[in-house]
């Protein structure tokens, strides 16, 4: 059986390009993460958490034929079967949402954001990133790999797809990750995004035909880039200090006013 035929080769460029598509979710949510860390961490933390992604991608491909009887509805909830597959996308969606939110929270309603950040920094370990990660991989991975499947029929070429999306994450995280933690607003669109995918995830762990019907992942992939292109031309045409403001800081603070105002 000739592997290298035209038809893999199709599927391995086709798979390859969706891979890096659909891990930009995770690479800002990894930076997002890692950005807690000290900064002597950081690249470690990206590095660890990409490769955790790559890892667990490839163990599913492993464990396809377990991983296709996960669709198979356990039980019905208000007349809609829920499959094991349901049930990690409806807990990985309620996660994205309940943490990008809170991190936007952490990022606007901080007073003494410089304090805070020595603070939050102090009391973020490298195994508690790392297991937020390994639990958003998992619900990551899982869609990629249906999706893979989907597409291709050679388990070679969707790990090969994998490690190679894998290679270009690498390669741009640490570019990524430096530019959402200096610009604040590109911060909250990449939480805004986040919180957008675990809607989406939500929606798809409810009932996979309807977000497939809404074409939910067109609109909100489209609502983002047009939004990061909104930014880069105000970023362009807006005269941009050398030090971008900080959210919260000591100078943003409000005035105090006078009594019986």
């Amino acid at each position: 059986m000739d592997l290298f035929t035209t038809q893999n080769l199709v599927a391995l460029l086709t798979l390859t390009a969706l891979e890096i598509v659909l891990g930009i979710d995770n690479v800002i949510f990894i930076a997002i993460l890692t950005g807690k860390l000290p900064e002597n961490q950081r690249a470690l933390g990206r590095q660890l958490g990409i490769g955790l992604a790559v890892g667990t991608r490839i163990l599913l491909l492993l464990f396809i034929s377990w991983i296709m009887q996960l669709t198979t509805p356990m039980f019905n909830l208000f007349g809609n079967g829920i499959s094991g597959r349901d049930l990690i996308l409806l807990s990985g969606g309620l996660f994205l949402i309940a943490k990008s939110t809170y991190e936007i929270h952490d990022k606007m309603e901080t007073i003494d954001h410089k304090q805070h950040d020595i603070e939050a920094i102090k009391k973020v370990s490298m195994s508690g990133v790392i297991f937020q990660v390994v639990l958003v991989d998992i619900v990551f991975s899982l869609d990629s790999v249906i999706t893979a499947v989907g597409i291709a029929n050679e388990i070679w070429v969707m790990i090969i797809a994998i490690i190679i999306a894998a290679g270009v994450m690498l390669a741009a995280s640490g570019a990524i990750s430096r530019f959402v933690e200096e610009h604040p607003t590109m911060k909250v669109l990449a939480l805004s995004f986040l919180i957008l995918i675990g809607v989406m995830l939500v929606i798809e762990g409810w009932s996979t035909e309807l977000a497939h019907d809404l074409h939910l992942r067109n609109y909100i992939y489209f609502a983002m880039f047009f939004s990061f292109l909104v930014e880069l031309l105000n970023m362009r045409l807006r005269s941009q200090p050398k030090d971008p403001v900080k959210l919260r800081n000591l100078a943003s603070q409000p005035a105090k006013t006078k009594s019986g105002d």
